[in-house]
């Protein structure tokens, strides 16, 4: 902790002399320092803490290279919001650690124990997965014979997909980003042993993909194939075999760049909306460079123009949008939305804990995420339900992307983890077996 106060404060004084680069890469610097630490100490990839370092450190790390000219001076409480908030974080987690008296590699149930103690949940799991497909294939249909259109082959239109969407139905849809991940645990259990289950659950998987691309919805494909991938490495004892990650990350681009182009995307768009000061900086770079970095800038356009805070109400928006009061009461959901420009509109964890409760909201909702990454670290050392994997690839999946949007008060978050609920209970209850 002493290294990320030493290189935070660097990068403060760098940033306040108007030496940007030098002041990303002191924040660059601690996230990787702190990342290794995590990773040294456990031998575990996906360590929480760490992923949350790597990515909330270097994400901002990231934004104060300042790379397009929507960047601005950051507000002092905007430097006291990042840094109160990954103290907070950082502190919890190792306050529990320490308590707890730490755990490492030895602390995991045996790889052979626990595929035989999970042998008989492998039905389940193949029903829950079957569950789900159907559930989401249904409701993808009934949507598109209500709004008339599907995203993929609608020209010219870039938000279609935000518009494809029918109330209390949409959730249903996504909800077959689940089943890769699903599938990863079924086969790390199985092993391959049917092989007309290994081929169902390629046609399953197949149509789980198939889906958020008609959605021409990049964020549901990549969450599909980087759960997958988190589940994977976790079921493998923390072992990561770089070559079938890269290759799931590979295959990712063309999918991506097709969606792209699909939602009327072009370079010439992008270019415009990201107004980077190196003008001829390519799109493929200048795209996950503002995706990272403008969010940090969005937090801060919060800190200076907020007037008022929302008391609890931004939070709660899961629980507004399940329960539909909020179709009852509009006010409840209807709150502005501060950014650098109306097409970026993706924040960091922190923006709606912030327009909550300030400073304070941010650092105590970084103390709870601290002690629930915690605590599920402290799951994972002898796991009873293998959806237990499930619910960690998310939870690292949402600490791997900190910077990207408000992920504990978005309803599909909430929704993702119920459906995850049911099939942990589906699995313990032997259902399909």
């Amino acid at each position: 902790m002493a290294v990320y106060i030493l290189c935070y404060a660097a990068a403060f004084f760098f940033s306040r002399s108007g030496h940007d680069v030098l002041s990303g890469l002191s924040l660059l610097g601690a996230a990787a320092f702190l990342y290794r630490s995590d990773y040294r100490k456990t031998g575990d990839p996906l360590h929480l803490r760490g992923l949350f370092a790597l990515s909330f450190v270097g994400g901002e790390g990231l934004a104060c290279l300042k790379l397009s000219w929507l960047s601005s001076s950051w507000s002092g409480m905007t430097w006291l919001s990042f840094l109160a908030s990954f103290a907070a974080f950082y502190l919890t987690f190792g306050w529990l650690e320490k308590r707890d008296g730490g755990f490492g590699l030895s602390s995991l149930t045996p790889e052979s124990v626990r595929r035989h103690s999970f042998a008989a949940c492998a039905p389940s799991l193949f029903f829950c997965a079957c569950a789900i497909t159907a559930v989401s294939v249904g409701c993808f249909a009934v949507e598109a014979a209500a709004l008339g259109y599907i995203p993929l082959f609608l020209q010219g239109v870039p938000h279609a997909y935000s518009y494809f969407h029918l109330t209390g139905i949409h959730y249903l849809t996504v909800s077959c980003c689940l089943v890769p991940a699903l599938s990863v645990i079924y086969f790390q259990i199985d092993r391959g042993k049917s092989r007309r289950k290994l081929f169902f659950f390629l046609v399953l998987d197949a149509v789980s993909l198939l889906i958020p691309v008609l959605c021409v919805s990049r964020y549901q494909v990549l969450f599909s194939v980087l759960l997958a991938v988190l589940v994977y490495i976790q079921m493998e004892e923390r072992r990561l075999h770089w070559g079938y990650a890269l290759g799931a990350v590979a295959a990712l681009v063309p999918v991506y760049v097709l969606l792209t182009v699909a939602r009327s995307h072009d370079a010439e768009y992008l270019s415009a909306i990201f107004d980077m000061k190196w003008e001829n900086m390519p799109v493929f770079l200048a795209q996950p460079y503002m995706y990272v970095a403008n969010n940090y800038d969005n937090f801060d356009c919060l800190v200076k123009e907020l007037s008022g805070h929302s008391f609890g109400l931004k939070m709660l928006a899961p629980l507004w949008t399940l329960t539909g009061l909020k179709f009852l009461f509009p006010a409840l959901t209807s709150f502005p939305i501060f950014v650098t420009r109306e097409e970026m509109t993706t924040l960091t964890y922190l923006y709606d804990a912030y327009y909550d409760f300030g400073l304070a909201g941010a650092a105590l909702l970084s103390c709870l995420l601290g002690a629930a990454a915690y605590a599920l670290m402290r799951l994972m050392r002898r796991v009873q339900n293998p959806v237990a994997y499930l619910l960690y690839g998310q939870f690292a999946f949402y600490m791997l992307l900190s910077f990207f949007t408000t992920w504990f008060s978005n309803p599909s978050t909430w929704f993702y983890l119920a459906v995850t609920a049911a099939a942990a209970f589906a699995v313990s209850r032997r259902w399909g077996a």
